[in-house]
């Protein structure tokens, strides 16, 4: 955690000492000695006396370096909190649903198109490629952050043509430079040489060289942004990972809603014959003298009424075929050669396996990326606090200085200078404390979306396993109901035509037929939706193979 302020101080002391130490030593091995005239007497061994004593030199500074510290608190993977077994408490009964549930989990529907369609969400949903290029974005910035733990080298070149005043400091004889011309031209004179000109001369200067900085992390400011962005990096994979999740359940849901409509339509058009067969009948027993008018418009009026169903399916057809064509970036009706001709829905299988809750926290790709953003805010905590403390900076410039470019590159026009400076806060009127709890802050909201997302996922899971097993019972309920209600349409219709039953009771047992067809295809619809639900909260897909990202690196 971080330190107090008294702590602070005791802490900063003991680290300037042997700061302090280590930049004496770096400079006695730039300067080597006091002696600086027996060392221009020995030109010709100026390079390699410098490169050595800069090595020397930048040794000393990399020992500063790796005795640093990272301040803040270190990040600790927080306990999701599930159960061991299964997702209600209950001890497992059956080994096989604690299995782990398949990543193309599609193919359980056994439906050639639909597993076509989901292997195509991974390289063409605009969704996932969005997220690719953010997930890039974000290891660019983590590129940027890694930066400042390296030193800066700048390249510097300048020509200046320059002229000095009359009336300036050198030239005025009132000018703080102006007495030691005129001592000059008085030895001059005195010499029988020609006075120094009043007239200034323009001349040219030639500059060329390269200055260096290098910030020394020694209190781990720069370590720990880096550890915030590389959370920052594993937070944007984990969400393309969530946002393919979301786009696989999304083409399978509407995809099996599709089957489910095209179902419906079948289910319209084979009642629309049985409806115009009883008008059939009631039309001839009205000619024979045995029925009655109303009859005729009764069953008329069903059948219209089974006919206008038709259009609004075929409009949510439409719908559907453009929903799975938007997901895969195709066209309004690019789809409708493949997805048009109707298929029944594709039926799930009784049971699946769903793993065991403990893992939840490890599969869904949500719950990963809370875990990222909490590493993030964490680190972020390490930053605030080493802005607290001086920051050592190591800067140097070398470089060729000269009036006459043929003698630019001459050892006599080199310069340098290098040493280190040294930044520490004083007083910024509570910004830095207030970024420090600020930070804090965010650390603790972080924590606590966290738990919301893993407590959220468990809720999902759950929902959605009930909400499959009890669908399943209704559906069966549902066909037995079917049989039923086609054994009264067939006892109804036969004792209509033998004058024996009423049009009331047959058009009644027709419409329960319709309704019963009706709700069975939809239940169909809902239990492959369900169970379609069901995997999404387990957060299965996102194990498939992503694209090449912009970004490099795995995805």
């Amino acid at each position: 955690m971080a330190k107090k302020p008294i702590v602070n101080l005791i802490f900063f002391k003991a680290w300037s000492f042997f700061v302090g130490c280590s930049l004496i030593a770096g400079a006695s091995a730039i300067h080597g000695s006091s002696q600086f005239p027996g060392v221009a007497q020995k030109r010709q061994r100026r390079p390699v006396l410098m490169w050595s004593r800069i090595a020397r030199f930048a040794y000393a500074a990399l020992a500063v370096v790796l005795a640093g510290c990272a301040l803040g608190p270190d990040f600790v993977p927080p306990a999701p909190q599930l159960p061991e077994g299964s997702y209600t408490g209950e001890p497992a009964t059956d080994p096989w649903l604690q299995q782990p549930p398949d990543p193309s989990w599609w193919a359980v529907f056994r439906d050639p198109i639909l597993i076509d369609l989901e292997r195509r969400v991974a390289a063409e949903n605009l969704d996932v490629q969005t997220a690719t290029i953010r997930l890039a974005e974000s290891r660019y910035q983590r590129g940027v952050a890694a930066a400042a733990a390296f030193p800066s080298l700048n390249g510097d070149a300048q020509y200046q043509r320059e002229l000095y005043s009359i009336n300036g400091p050198f030239q005025s004889p009132n000018g703080p430079f102006g007495p030691l011309g005129s001592a000059v031209n008085r030895l001059l004179q005195s010499s029988g040489s020609p006075p120094l000109p009043r007239v200034p001369i323009p001349f040219n200067e030639y500059y060329i060289g390269f200055d260096a900085s290098w910030e020394l992390d020694l209190w781990g400011r720069v370590r720990r942004q880096v550890e915030s962005t590389d959370a920052q990096v594993d937070q944007a994979a984990e969400q393309r990972r969530d946002t393919l999740v979301s786009s696989l359940a999304e083409l399978a849901r509407d995809y099996i809603q599709l089957r489910g409509v095209q179902m419906q339509i079948r289910i319209a058009i084979d009642n629309l014959k049985v409806a115009q067969d009883v008008l059939a009948r009631a039309q001839e027993r009205a000619i024979k003298g045995v029925g009655t008018g109303v009859d005729v418009e009764n069953a008329a009026a069903q059948v219209e009424n089974i006919r206008a169903q038709v259009p609004a399916l075929e409009q949510q057809e439409t719908q559907y075929i453009n929903a799975v064509s938007l997901l895969l970036n195709q066209p309004p009706g690019a789809l409708r050669a493949e997805l048009g001709r109707p298929k029944l829905v594709p039926l799930a299988p009784p049971r699946v396996p769903v793993g065991i809750a403990s893992e939840l926290a490890r599969r869904r790709p949500d719950i990963r990326a809370a875990e990222a953003q909490l590493h993030a805010a964490t680190a972020d905590i390490g930053v605030a606090v080493a802005s607290f403390y001086p920051t050592v900076q190591l800067n140097g410039t070398v470089g060729f200085d000269s009036v006459d470019i043929r003698q630019l590159w001459q050892l006599n026009s080199l310069q340098y200078m290098a040493g280190p400076s040294v930044k520490v806060p004083i007083f910024a009127g509570g910004r830095l404390r207030n970024t420090l709890e600020l930070r804090k802050a965010q650390q603790v909201e972080a924590a606590i979306a966290y738990q919301k997302t893993v407590m959220q996922a468990w809720h999902e899971v759950v929902n959605a396993l009930v909400a499959y097993q009890l669908e399943q019972q209704r559906r069966m309920r549902l066909k037995l109901q079917i049989e039923h209600s086609r054994g009264a349409l067939a006892f109804s219709r036969e004792r209509y035509s033998d004058g024996v039953g009423d049009f009331l009771t047959l058009l009644d047992a027709e419409r329960t037929l319709l309704q019963a067809e009706q709700q069975y295809a939809t239940s169909t619809t809902n239990v492959s939706l369900n169970l379609v639900q069901l995997f999404k909260a387990l957060g299965g897909g996102w194990e498939l193979t992503f694209p090449t990202s912009p970004g490099g690196g795995s995805p």
